[in-house]
């Protein structure tokens, strides 16, 4: 298992509410969590052959920026 860390602009409620289904169908439902009350947003994703990249680009493609951190 590899944990996958992205800054990202996921702000509130409403904003994991929309990007939810898009994670859920890429990296599978309880594999993600978004730090809303960090700063940075943090998104942090426990994967099995899933790239940051793939990540990074479901989340844009659920309107959102992300930005891997190592």
């Amino acid at each position: 298992m590899e944990t996958i860390r992205l800054k990202t602009n996921i702000k509130c409620g409403g904003c994991v509410a929309t990007v939810t289904p898009f994670l859920n169908k890429t990296v599978g439902e309880g594999n993600w969590k978004v730090d809303t009350q960090n700063p940075d947003k943090m998104l942090t994703v426990q994967t099995d052959g899933v790239s940051a990249d793939t990540v990074r680009q479901t989340i844009q493609q659920a309107g959102f920026k992300a930005e891997v951190v190592s």
